[in-house]
């Protein structure tokens, strides 16, 4: 390593939540971190963007859980998220709608079984079961310590300690409830909100479903006032504030190694016309970009390592949304849901999902986010913004002009706004204005393959202890992201910033880190 080259503790690569989270933990424990972002911005995902006056949030619906058994509450409160975050309750879980069936789904799980077992009297038995297998496998994945997750690895040797987790590691969203239900809509409401994760509910892991849907029943669903922005900035600054950099506009190129391990990272200023490189040099690399992105910039045997660990792992779907500025608040119009899943009238079973989410946008099922139903402070008071969102592919858009590019944008978000005056009428009057993002954009702006937004596609052998771990087969080279442990949505990079953030210090490290804001709480 040149002696005349700066030095860190920590570089990071990307500033999605994962990358934040951990750098965030990290620089408040005293390492010194250097983040490099190629955006403008913090955040990824959970980024906020404004057009004509209106503000809308990239990527974030609803966040689960914040009851007093998440997980996610001890990473705020450590990192003091709470002190300078506000997160607003929305009024229920999610409506899902189409001839045959409308109806809302509360929280939380009891007065949603209620309500279930009311219109499905005949189910009363599989009901139950449902919602007791979800919290269970979410109380037995709570037994293992955040900083100490590899304990999951003793699944296979010692199954009594996580039980129903063994049970259910390879089922999946599907196999589970054709299993313990009957009744083909029952199914379809349960189901209603896969597009949380993934667009099959045959290759969804049950595992990963069942911890996310019971954080959405037990502590309800959450949106961040001000926008997820609010939530990245908060981490930026923890960052800088605890002496670490954050170079926005930054494009990482290249991780250097020596021999089998990382040791630096070279970057390009995308803000300087002559993009002059740099290099920087760390005892540790963290990479927050799509592991996917990871493999180019490394050379020779380390390539190969890496290339062969991802090349059998597989991506799921896109979204495609349309982000819409509204003259006046939605909820005016007597729409009374905060999230509304239109489940198309031909969709009668879970098998017949995923080809919906492939076929024409005339019948594809989405689902339309009402933000005028929760105090958001996006827009000022008077009007209001909302979302369609509905699952999409990247290769659907290649090889259009730019021309052909715009007008099939236009041509979807027509025949999705035409959907969505149907099922609120005369909401069409009232757009102000509207933006369409399709996976070509989440790929322009996040880097991600495919314009991919869950990581590697949750399915059971891509999930839990099959996940791809935190650590890489470079030596001194670690990922946080929604890619890797333990997997993709807010939640899922949150966790995996944290995960990493542990993998990276040492036991002791973590142990002291641990100790000093158990008395920090205890006041």
């Amino acid at each position: 390593m040149p002696s005349q080259q700066k030095k860190y503790d920590i570089i990071i690569i990307g500033a999605g939540l994962g990358g934040l989270t951990a750098g965030a933990k990290l620089a408040k424990d005293g390492k010194k971190v250097l983040l490099l972002e190629q955006h403008h911005k913090p955040g990824g995902c959970a980024t906020t963007f404004t057009r004509q006056g209106y503000t809308w949030d990239v990527g974030l619906h609803a966040m689960d859980g914040l009851d007093i058994d998440d997980r996610k509450r001890i990473i705020f409160k450590e990192l003091g998220v709470f002190d300078k975050v506000t997160f607003v309750k929305a009024p229920e879980f999610y409506r899902l709608k189409n001839q045959r069936l409308d109806i809302v789904i509360p929280h939380p799980a009891q007065k949603a079984a209620r309500l279930l077992m009311a219109k499905f009297p005949a189910e009363k038995q599989g009901i139950e079961k449902f919602f007791k297998t979800i919290h269970a496998i979410r109380k037995e994945s709570n037994r293992i310590p955040l900083q100490r997750w590899k304990l999951l690895l003793l699944l296979p040797v010692f199954p009594f300690l996580f039980p129903n987790i063994f049970l259910y590691t390879f089922k999946t969203v599907g196999s589970f409830l054709d299993q313990e239900i009957a009744n083909e809509d029952l199914k379809l409401v349960l189901a209603g909100n896969i597009l949380y994760y993934h667009d099959d509910p045959y290759t969804m892991s049950f595992i990963y479903f069942a911890i996310a849907q019971s954080g959405y029943f037990e502590g309800g669903s959450h949106y961040i006032q001000g926008g997820s922005q609010r939530l990245s900035e908060y981490l930026a600054q923890v960052i800088i504030k605890n002496n670490g950099k954050i170079l926005l506009s930054h494009l990482a190129t290249e991780i250097i190694t020596e021999g089998r391990q990382a040791v630096g990272v070279r970057y390009t200023d995308l803000c300087d016309g002559k993009k002059t490189t740099f290099s920087a040099y760390a005892d540790k690399i963290i990479a927050n970009t799509a592991v996917p992105n990871i493999v180019p910039m490394l050379h020779g045997k380390n390539r190969g390592l890496l290339k062969n660990k991802i090349k059998k792992l597989t991506r799921p779907c896109s979204l495609i949304s349309i982000y819409i500025g509204f003259k006046r608040e939605v909820r005016e119009l007597k729409n009374t849901n905060y999230c509304t899943f239109l489940l198309n009238d031909k969709v009668t079973t879970l098998g017949e999902m995923k080809n919906n989410y492939r076929g024409d946008f005339a019948e594809r099922s989405f689902f339309f986010t009402d933000y005028s139903q929760i105090d958001t402070k996006l827009v000022p008071a008077g009007r209001s913004v909302a979302s369609i969102a509905t699952a999409d592919y990247f290769e659907d858009w290649q090889g259009l002009s730019e021309k052909e590019y715009q007008k099939k944008k236009d041509e979807v978000a027509h025949t999705l706004l035409q959907r969505l005056e149907q099922l609120i009428p005369g909401i069409r009057d009232e757009i102000a204005c509207y933006e369409v993002g399709t996976p070509k954009t989440i790929q322009r702006y996040t880097l991600n393959p495919g314009g991919v937004v869950y990581g590697f596609a949750q399915q059971p052998r891509q999930a839990g202890i099959f996940r791809m771990p935190n650590t890489s087969p470079i030596k001194n080279l670690y990922f946080a992201s929604a890619w890797t442990n333990p997997g993709g949505g807010f939640t899922g990079a949150l966790f995996s910033g944290w995960f990493c953030a542990h993998e990276v210090i040492s036991p002791l490290e973590s142990l002291l880190s641990y100790l000093r804001n158990f008395l920090k709480t205890r006041g």
